[in-house]
């Protein structure tokens, strides 16, 4: 029997912020460094999509937070993991 699986789901957590996206990402960008984490990359999907294949999309970021303590606890229980790290140095 066919069925929709979300492997995501166990990876993934959701948090309502007020405020314009500039705001929210200096929030959250704060806020993930008092957790020892750091951004290693930032992605402007909106001007992407836009470049890449001429759709219009909402204002959406990706930014791509490594601790490289817990990438490396992760990485040991479950080397698949890595495909959802930015760590790649």
């Amino acid at each position: 029997m066919d069925k929709d699986i979300n492997f995501m789901t166990i990876y993934t957590m959701s948090v309502k912020l007020r405020g314009n996206l500039d705001e929210v990402k200096v929030m959250v960008v704060e806020a993930l460094k008092t957790q020892g984490f750091g951004v290693l990359t930032e992605i402007d999907v909106q001007k992407v999509l836009k470049q890449k294949i001429d759709v219009d999309f909402k204002p959406y970021q990706i930014l791509g937070a490594c601790n490289p303590r817990f990438a490396y606890r992760a990485l040991s229980a479950d080397e698949a993991i890595g495909l959802l790290l930015p760590c790649n140095t």
